[in-house]
């Protein structure tokens, strides 16, 4: 049995044109989505199901190993269809198996993180259906007014208020066979995944579009922000990471490595604002002795593999009085797995091993080994 999450967007928004690729936050609205559930433990896959090349050409874009593009039928992608018949062209097309887990996730949910679908995953163990809903502690009125939700002559206050839950529209989780039964997106015992009062905001219209913004900068982004600003020690592997990992020789039989010089540039400008660097790598040369001392690289560490990175990293922290959470570290291979899942801030190349860019929170960048991505890695800890 297996877990797919399941991302319908068209290309077709009358209100918003191509407002799924439109830029939201530096990075198109999709994007979010996609990435909160490719970064999710307990998801396989992630299917992306559109009739817009230009959106399939996007989401392939973002490099993310476990995402698929599924080219939805025109039948299925225009303005009076519904979510559950593209869910169920998706499903009986593919034949996908009646016992694994499907959830549906909307696009305009850009507020969603991998935590809560975690949180929703845990929930279906005990249900059949799970959907995420924010607590709404407003009093509602039926158009005759009549109240639905309290007694307006005891008006309660808010801190004794239970409230009512609300669908937020982020996320429903079903078991593919109750889907087929009832050709609905939940069904049977349903549990409700609370997720903050903050993410009740869908994009629909352009206004929805500024509120959102603004709670992805204050609520989600912030918090990155924070993790970023609190780094004091920049670390980095050598091969496929300053290097594109190439194997090159000279005629005498000499080992060659070619370097970047954008990362070089990388080092003087985190030094400029007093981050500490370090090299820490499973080979020993005398090319990355050198390369490290023309950087005036702070730590030079080399022979260190798997379990002897983090032990290097954690001496160097010893050394400067800082904490792991204060490290940032960007490699790509199987050796970096220990100290990239233990860092502050961990991330790896675009071309790095799938097992690196499945780690949970990892950055995945634009950038292959070798092509600057040390220097876009450093950038962003320092914009």
């Amino acid at each position: 049995m297996s877990t797919l999450a399941f991302i319908p967007v068209r290309g077709g928004s009358k209100s918003i044109p191509l407002k799924n690729i439109k830029s939201f936050c530096g990075k198109p609205l999709v994007y979010w989505t996609v990435k909160a559930a490719h970064e999710a433990v307990g998801i396989d896959e992630v299917i992306v199901a559109t009739d817009s090349d230009e959106i399939a050409e996007a989401v392939s874009g973002f490099g993310f190993e476990s995402v698929r593009i599924y080219k939805r039928s025109a039948e299925n992608s225009s303005d009076n269809s519904s979510t559950e018949s593209v869910m169920l062209e998706y499903i009986q097309k593919l034949k996908i198996d009646k016992n694994d887990t499907f959830i549906l996730i909307q696009a305009t949910s850009p507020l969603l993180v991998s935590t809560d679908l975690e949180k929703g995953l845990a929930l279906s163990s005990n249900a059949a259906s799970v959907l995420s809903c924010v607590k709404s502690k407003r009093f509602y009125w039926t158009g005759d007014a009549n109240p639905v939700n309290y007694d307006f002559m005891n008006r309660p206050r808010r801190q004794d208020f239970d409230g009512l839950f609300m669908e937020n529209g982020a996320f429903y989780i079903s078991k593919i066979k109750d889907i087929l039964q009832t050709k609905n997106r939940i069904s049977g015992k349903i549990a409700i995944c609370e997720m903050p009062e903050y993410t009740g905001v869908e994009i629909d219209e352009e206004a929805d579009w500024i509120i959102a913004e603004s709670l992805m900068k204050r609520f989600v982004l912030q918090k990155e922000r924070a993790r970023l600003k609190n780094i004091k020690l920049f670390v980095t592997d050598v091969d496929g990471v300053l290097t594109d990992a190439g194997m090159y020789y000279s005629e005498n039989g000499d080992e060659l490595k070619k370097f970047n010089t954008h990362d070089g540039m990388a080092f003087q400008l985190l030094r400029d604002q007093n981050i500490k660097t370090a090299i820490v790598t499973s080979e020993i040369t005398k090319l990355v002795e050198k390369r490290a001392a023309k950087l005036k690289v702070d730590h030079l560490y080399q022979g260190k593999k798997h379990g002897g990175k983090l032990s290097a990293v954690l001496e160097i922290c010893d050394k400067e009085n800082i904490s792991l959470s204060e490290v940032a570290y960007i490699g790509d291979d199987i050796n970096c797995f220990q100290l990239l899942s233990e860092v502050g801030v961990a991330a790896c190349p675009n071309n790095a091993l799938s097992k690196i860019k499945n780690i949970p929170g990892i950055i995945k960048l634009s950038l292959n080994g070798g092509e600057g991505v040390v220097r876009e890695f450093a950038e962003l800890i320092l914009d």
